[in-house]
């Protein structure tokens, strides 16, 4: 009934979001993206966001998704923050497109982690503001 899964793992910075999808991942057993992949050096894990290829990033995660479901993963994790409604719907018609199931799972920051991106707690709290939960 599940053979092919989609899980997007949506939170505010900080959430958490990057630790679950590791273990769910079973260590990167199966294929896990963000859009900080696109800002981070894969040489030396260096994290360099830029504003301006922001768009670019969203076009890359979205790619590297679309490849690992044209090849058949049992399992993918996408983790973004996903705090609006049209950054989930690409991943959602990629998924129908191929057949797979999808998952959405809301990450709350209940351990008081902190965000590894200098966001300000001012952008924290604009993002909040915005989210939306569907829950039927």
């Amino acid at each position: 009934m599940f053979d092919k899964s989609l899980f997007l793992l949506r939170g505010l910075p900080g959430a958490g979001k990057t630790a679950i999808a590791e273990i769910l991942s079973e260590n990167s057993k199966y294929p896990v993206f963000s859009i900080d992949d696109y800002f981070t050096d894969n040489s030396t894990g260096e994290y360099s966001f830029d504003y301006k290829s922001n768009h670019l990033a969203y076009k890359h995660c979205e790619q590297k998704t679309r490849e690992a479901l044209s090849s058949g993963c049992e399992k993918i994790f996408v983790h973004n923050t996903f705090t609006a409604e049209w950054e989930l719907e690409p991943y959602f018609k990629m998924a129908s497109e191929m057949s797979y199931s999808v998952f959405v799972l809301t990450v709350e920051n209940r351990h008081g982690g902190k965000n590894i991106h200098e966001i300000s707690s001012d952008q924290i709290q604009k993002m909040a503001e915005k989210y939306k939960i569907k829950l039927f």
